[in-house]
This record gives structure tokens, sequence and C-alpha cells, in this order.
């Protein structure tokens, strides 16, 4: 037997129906063909050009609705049908959420991707977060000194003022990326709070740590900026280290 014969063959993967649907659907995305705010026909009249069942279809859509690209809204009229959406959605969170539950990444590349994250949206905020931005960190650090926060509280806080750095910093991307990230590792975060005998001991290094980061932004010093981030981690797994 020839070696182009023994090599030139792949074997043939049974592709369900669904999958055959999202991928129409993903090449005329690609091609510009479907944009934020098109709409797609009825489901029935739908299923007929593509020439599938009403359930196969459902369950395309159901997946796209999970990744957050089309909102599925009941009814018929102007306001029914699937729709695609302009904003990006929960599902890439909930995908590396689940992800890092299952273990697919370990710990250490989870820390440096944040950091890698992290350091980049601090340097650029210090060149470009405007007084409004300035004034919203201000604004989330003084919430986070309520002394009526829960555990969960200061971390959705906490996690509010990483990404809204990433805001001010005009990436778009880069904040939505972050804030799946640190949404992805909330559980966890929470859980080496409630570990500790006193979570609110940590919670007041983790605030004046804060209030130093956002000097250094509003100063324009992006390395020291940096450097503090990285003393403010450094701080929080170490202290989890100790206590664990």
């Amino acid at each position: 037997m020839s070696s182009a014969t023994q090599s030139s063959w792949e074997p043939v993967r049974k592709v369900r129906t669904y999958e055959q649907v999202m991928a129409q659907i993903e090449q005329r995305i690609v091609d510009g063909r479907l944009a934020p705010g098109d709409r797609l026909p009825s489901e029935r009249e739908f299923a007929q050009l593509l020439g599938v069942s009403r359930p196969s279809l459902r369950e395309a859509l159901r997946v796209l609705e999970a990744l957050g690209i089309v909102d599925v809204r009941p009814g018929r009229g102007p306001d029914g049908g699937c729709v695609f959406l302009g904003h990006p959605g929960t599902g890439f969170s909930t995908l590396l959420k689940m992800q890092l539950t299952l273990g697919h990444f370990n710990g250490a590349d989870v820390l440096r991707t944040r950091l890698v994250l992290e350091e980049w949206a601090l340097l650029e905020a210090a060149r470009h977060a405007t007084p409004a931005d300035h004034r919203a960190l201000r604004a989330i650090l003084d919430e986070m000194d309520s002394p009526h926060l829960t555990a969960g509280d200061f971390n959705a806080l906490d996690t509010e003022f990483h990404v809204r750095i990433a805001e001010s910093a005009g990436n778009a991307l880069a904040a939505h990326m972050m804030g799946s990230l640190r949404t992805a590792i909330q559980r966890q975060m929470v859980e080496v709070y409630d570990r500790r005998d006193d979570w609110r001991d940590t919670s007041r290094l983790v605030r004046r740590e804060h209030r130093a980061i956002l000097q250094a932004i509003e100063s324009r010093d992006g390395a020291r900026a940096v450097e503090l981030l990285r003393g403010h981690i450094n701080d929080f797994y170490e202290l989890d280290e100790r206590t664990g």
C-alpha cells in the first residue's frame, strides 16, 4: 500500500445537525452578513430554510444564547424572536469558571495570566485614565470602607475596582477578559476570606493597598502602580498559604 494511500485520509466525523446550523450562522457573522441587532427569521421559517427540525434549530439557538451571541426573546412581533447582541455576555466567564473548577488550568497559570492583564491595565490607566475615571475608582474604594459588607460583597467590589482600572485603560476586550477571569476565580477568593478568623483584618490591608495603587494611577506613575500591584497580589496569596 502506498504512503499516499496510508496518510492522505482522515476519519469522517459525524456532525450533529445543530452544529451544522451553528456553523452556518458563524460563517455569516464572519462574512459580515449578520451583525449586532440583526434578527433571525421565525423558528418555523428558519427551520424550513435550513431543512432541519425545529428541535435541532432550538438546540443551536440555546447554545448561542448560552455563549452570549444571541438573545432569544419569547413571542412574535418586533420584540420577539432571536436577536444578535451588540455587547459581550457572560458566556466566556461561565465557560472559564467551569474549566477552572474542573482543573483544566492550574493555579499558577491563572495567577500569571491575571498579573499580565492587570499590569498592562495599570500601565495604560496611568497614561490614559481621566479625572472621571479617578472619581469612579475612588467611589468604589469608598464603598469598600463600609463596615456592613460581607466577604462576598467585599470581593465583588474588589473585582469591580480592578475591572474599572482596565476600562479606564480604554481597551474593552481586556476589561472583559479581566472581568471574566476574576468572576471565574471569585468563589475561590471568597473561600480564602472565609477561611480566616477575621477576614476584615485582611480587608484593611487590601483597602490600604488599593488606595496606594489609585494614587499611583492619579500621579501617572505606571511603574509604581505595577510594583504595588505585585505586592498586593503576593500579600494576598502569601497570607492564604500561612492560614490555609
